[in-house]
C-alpha cells in the first residue's frame, strides 16, 4: 500500500470517528440462524489462531471474552494500546481479549498474518490472543463467530475496532461500536459488571440458559 493509501484509509477512520458514524450495521437474523445458534454458547466454537492453530473456546469457559475486529492501519489502530492496557489490567479476574483481523473495512488489514503478528507485537506490545483473518460481513464467507454474535445481538461491525463483550455464562452478549474507547471510564465499568455479574437466568442443575436471539 503507498503512502497516499495509507493516509486515506486513517483520514477515513478518523473521519468516521469524529463524524458520530455508528460503525455498526444490521445483521439478517433469519429463523434458520435462531434455530442454529438457539442452545449455543461462545465456548462452543473454534478458530484458527494467527499461527494457523486450531483452538477451542472451550478453554476459555468463564472467562469474560471482549472479541474484536482489528486493522493494521485504521484510524482506530491505536486502540490496540488501550486493548493491551484492559488485558493487563483486568486478566486475572477472568477477562480475555481477542482479536480477530479483518480486511473488510476500507481495506485496512491487507498484510498477511505473519505482518500483522509483527505488527502488533512490535507496535503496541500486544500479548492477548489473535486469530486469522476473517470476514465479519455477513453470506457465506462470514466467521462462524461473527454469525454467533451477529445473531445473539442482532449487530455486525460496520468499521474495524468493534467489540463484543460476552459474559461468562457464554450467552450474554453485548455490543459496542468503534467508537468505544477501551481506555474510558465507562468501557472499564462494563467490563468490571460483566466480569462479577452472575447469570440472571439459571435452570435447576446450575446452567445458565441461552439468551433469546435478538
Amino acid at each position: 500500500m503507498t503512502i497516499q493509501s495509507r493516509l486515506t484509509s486513517t483520514i477515513a477512520g478518523v473521519v468516521l470517528s469524529l463524524a458520530g458514524v455508528a460503525c455498526s450495521q444490521s445483521m439478517p437474523v433469519t429463523p434458520e440462524l435462531r434455530e442454529k445458534w438457539n442452545d449455543k454458547t461462545m465456548f462452543d466454537l473454534q478458530a484458527k489462531t494467527i499461527d494457523g492453530k486450531d483452538i477451542k473456546f472451550e478453554d476459555w469457559k468463564g472467562k469474560t471474552v471482549l472479541v474484536v475486529n482489528v486493522a493494521s492501519r485504521c484510524g482506530f489502530t491505536r486502540q490496540y494500546a488501550g486493548l493491551q492496557a484492559l488485558q493487563d489490567q483486568f486478566k486475572d479476574r477472568g477477562l480475555l481479549i481477542v482479536g480477530f483481523p479483518c480486511n473488510d473495512f476500507g481495506g485496512q488489514e491487507p498484510g498477511t498474518e505473519t505482518e500483522i503478528k509483527s505488527f502488533c507485537s512490535s507496535k503496541y506490545g500486544v500479548t492477548f490472543p489473535m486469530m486469522s483473518k476473517v470476514s465479519v460481513k455477513p453470506g457465506k464467507g462470514q466467521s462462524p463467530v461473527y454469525e454467533f454474535l451477529g445473531t445473539r445481538t442482532g449487530k455486525l461491525p460496520g468499521w474495524n475496532f468493534c467489540k463484543y463483550l460476552v459474559h461468562p455464562d457464554g450467552t450474554t452478549v453485548e455490543f459496542f461500536d468503534s467508537r468505544a474507547d477501551p481506555g474510558s471510564a465507562a468501557f472499564k465499568a462494563a467490563i468490571e459488571k460483566a466480569i462479577t455479574a452472575k447469570p440472571a437466568d439459571q435452570t435447576e442443575s446450575g446452567k445458565s440458559k441461552p439468551a433469546a436471539a435478538s
